[in-house]
């Protein structure tokens, strides 16, 4: 109930539902009646009208306005007119209409919902005016608006309805969520929490490009009366049914206000899951369809439309890249993780232009003589907000975007004018190769050939100096440009290296074929010897002690040498020298370090003086 007044503040607005407009505009008064010619017109006027003492009492009624209040004109005579027309029912309009008869105010229009005797409730607009000052009294008069806010709610239903499914739409589902969130509504009663599950069919696309939109949109019907049965089922016994919405295309939405907890929209979830599992008969056609559901719990109090509607979006993301056809919660952790994940993704290339990477460098020590053989360069981002972070943090989002190029060019070109500075600063030492990971974008979005040649050419390094490393599934996956470029690598005297090698493809007779000369065993078999009993003697893992060995005599077979890596313990690397694994790689020798700690193992007999140590 709403409107507005003229004259002095009124009282407190008490915020009933039946008033929802007063006006105090300036138009023409309707003159009271005076003499005979007059009285007929009042008497047989269409509007429904009254004259009113200065006391509220009814004076005289027309019998247009007995008629819409199902009474006798005579019988209106004397009554109270606030009370035929409710105008006591909130505080601010009896005050501004107690104005009105006092003088002190022009006028006063509200709108009113009245009940007729036979039932029926009606809208009427009232409006009340003075008369001449000889009159001593106000006119009242009333306006059957029935019609017109029925068609305005026609209207708007319209306008909140989807057409296709009938159920209200994306302007009706977040004006009744906002509505939801705002704190007098939690406030007053309830739980204070909501709820949302926010779904998506699988495979919808389909069905509407091999059988049309018309088929499309029956499915969606249907798929909305099952949402809605779903809805009342899980609203039975409850205090409120949830709203089932279509925000548009082949998207739903489930909202529970006063939510009990994340248990009452799993079970909506599930209801929801096996509902639309179930096979639908379109015009003849038995279709099936998924759907995939984010959940979201939790309180209305700091929550706003739109953050509810970003995490609802986000686990729906979830539900999907999970498997489809499941509902999944959402997990603040694993947002969290997200957000830092498009944070870092945002800021990959600038951070490359403001110099914010670092290379650190692992040894790898011969296993016969114990001595650093190269070392593998290992890119660290010093991150302004998120500190320290290791490549599995940011490499794959730049193989995404297309940064890990730039990004890769720098590690080659930082690790081998590193590389070139040990050599001169230690030339009575044999000179170490550095070992650089390389992504395949690399090699299919630049000239990686060309990269390398130019390199090695302004830092002076040796051909022979440089380790490449591809990991086992692109290499052996390699054909064309790819292949290409390994081998004017390795017709340039650059070592190529199979990284993780044991986890990809492992096409042994495609091996051979390739410009490999190194192979590093990935971590998980080192790791499987591991003794079975750590409290008796020491026994190896036979099994895993087989595979290696077999992989290692294959390898030195076929001209290869071979490289453990993630080698922790003494006995792994005793184990491992002794069926003839050429080099080893892991925290047994040293955790990655900064360039200036390599220059201590240069010429030092097994790099003991940092094994072991971070």
């Amino acid at each position: 109930m709403s409107g507005t007044s003229e004259g002095p503040a009124p009282a407190a607005h008490l915020n009933r539902p039946t008033v929802t407009e007063r006006d105090t505009g300036t138009s023409p008064r309707t003159e009271p009646p005076r003499g005979a010619s007059y009285r007929s017109v009042f008497t047989a006027a269409p509007l429904a009208m009254a004259v009113v003492d200065r006391e509220g009492l009814v004076v005289s009624a027309n019998d247009t306005l007995a008629a819409l209040l199902g009474a006798a004109p005579q019988e209106l005579t004397g009554a109270v007119a606030a009370d035929l027309v409710d105008l006591g029912s909130d505080a601010r309009t009896w005050h501004a209409y107690r104005e009105v008869l006092r003088g002190r105010q022009a006028r006063l229009r509200c709108t009113r919902r009245l009940k007729h005797p036979d039932g029926h409730a009606l809208w009427v607009q009232v409006t009340v005016a003075p008369l001449p000052a000889e009159e001593q009294g106000v006119l009242l008069s009333v306006a059957d608006i029935s019609a017109r806010r029925e068609l305005q709610a026609r209207l708007r239903h319209l306008q909140m309805h989807d057409p296709v499914t009938r159920l209200p739409n994306r302007t009706l589902f977040f004006e009744r969520l906002s509505t939801a969130l705002e704190a007098e509504s939690y406030e007053r009663s309830g739980t204070g929490r909501i709820g949302l599950c926010y779904l998506d069919l699988d495979g919808f696309k389909a069905v509407n490009d091999t059988l049309g939109h018309r088929v499309g949109d029956r499915l969606l019907a249907a798929v909305a009366e099952r949402l809605t049965r779903c809805a009342d089922e899980a609203g039975y016994a409850r205090t409120g049914t949830p709203l089932v919405a279509r925000l548009g295309g082949d998207e739903f939405a489930l909202l529970v206000e006063d939510s009990t907890g994340t248990e009452q929209l799993a079970e909506l979830a599930e209801s929801v899951l096996r509902a639309v599992q179930q096979p639908f008969d379109i015009s003849g056609q038995r279709l099936s369809v998924t759907a995939s559901i984010g959940v979201v719990e939790r309180h209305a109090a700091g929550t706003t439309p739109t953050a509810l509607m970003q995490a609802a979006d986000t686990t729906l993301y979830w539900a999907k890249a999970d498997g489809k056809a499941r509902w999944t919660l959402f997990d603040p952790e694993r947002n969290a993780h997200r957000m830092t994940r498009q944070a870092l993704a945002s800021t990959l290339r600038p951070a490359i232009e403001r110099g914010e990477f670092t290379l650190e460098y692992q040894p790898l020590v011969g296993m016969e003589d114990g001595r650093v053989h190269g070392v593998e360069a290992l890119i660290r981002w010093n991150h302004p907000q998120f500190g320290v972070l290791t490549p599995n943090r940011f490499i794959t989002l730049a193989e995404e975007d297309g940064s890990i190029v730039p990004l890769g060019r720098w590690v080659l070109r930082t690790a081998c004018r590193q590389a070139r500075r040990w050599q001169l600063d230690h030339p009575g030492e044999p000179p170490i190769f550095v070992s650089v990971n390389v992504a395949v974008r690399q090699v299919w979005d630049s000239d990686l050939v060309a990269d390398v040649a130019e390199t090695l050419a302004e830092t002076g390094l040796a051909p022979h100096l440089l380790q490449l490393e591809l990991t086992e599934s692109a290499v052996m996956g390699s054909a064309g440009r790819p292949l290409q470029a390994l081998r004017a690598l390795s017709d340039m005297g650059v070592r190529i290296a199979i990284d993780d090698f044991g986890t990809g493809y492992s096409n042994l007779a495609y091996l051979s074929r390739l410009p490999v000369s190194v192979l590093k065993l990935d971590g998980s078999f080192v790791r499987g010897f591991q003794y079975d009993d750590r409290e008796a003697a020491a026994r190896p893992n036979p099994a895993d002690e087989v595979i290696v060995e077999a992989m290692i005599q294959l390898a030195h077979r076929l001209g290869l040498t071979v490289t453990a890596e993630c080698v922790e313990t003494p006995a792994q690397a005793t184990r491992l020298r002794r069926i003839g694994c050429d080099t080893g790689q892991g925290w047994l020798y040293s955790r990655p370090v900064p360039p200036d700690r390599v220059s201590g193992w240069l010429g030092a007999p097994g790099a003991q003086a940092g094994c072991g140590k971070p």
